[in-house]
């Protein structure tokens, strides 16, 4: 059986030094940026940028996911989830 949504982002979560987390929940800005830092993208320094800034650097750093700028304004999907989590395995 596939992965849920849930399980992916944690996943992803603990491949970057994040915690898990027990209920399905969006990532949050500190996840973000640490799997934009696992990418090499820059997330500034101080405050972080919006989410969508984050996604859309996320995007770039991944081979196939869709880099259209609404793309960002949205969470993942499953299968960009998987693909993100893909290469952080290959990282």
């Amino acid at each position: 059986m596939s992965p849920t949504v849930g399980e992916l982002r944690n996943e992803i979560r603990q491949s970057v030094g994040r915690f898990e987390r027990p209920e399905s929940t969006g990532f949050t800005k500190e996840s973000l940026a640490a799997v934009c830092e696992a990418f090499d993208r820059d997330v500034g320094d101080g405050r972080l940028p919006p989410k969508s800034e984050m996604r859309a650097a996320i995007r770039q750093a991944v081979d196939g996911l869709d880099e259209d700028p609404d793309a960002a304004d949205r969470p993942f999907r499953k299968a960009e989830l998987e693909s993100i989590a893909a290469t952080l395995e290959e990282e």
